[in-house]
């Protein structure tokens, strides 16, 4: 009953864009690359969908809340009203 002409599907694998890069500082004043690793509503997303190593989540996740408290990122997004 198995069908030959079945390939199974490849996922594309996640990396950490630090480390291929070579990215060493997190700036929290670049708002707009802070906010590829942020959801439509605002929230830090986690990094096993995101593929960073811990050490650079960590850092990403302390410039996110840098930049909201310095009023440069919002802390809840458009998207809820």
């Amino acid at each position: 009953m198995f069908n030959a002409d079945f390939k199974p599907i490849k996922k594309k694998k996640k990396f950490c864009r630090f480390k291929k890069y070579n990215i060493q500082h997190v700036d929290y004043k670049n708002v707009a690359f802070l906010k590829k690793f942020t959801n439509e509503f605002g929230q830090i997303i986690p990094a096993k969908l995101t593929g960073n190593s811990m050490k650079y989540q960590k850092k990403v996740a302390r410039a996110i809340k840098r930049a909201r408290q310095l009023a440069l990122m919002p802390y809840v997004g458009n998207e809820i009203q």
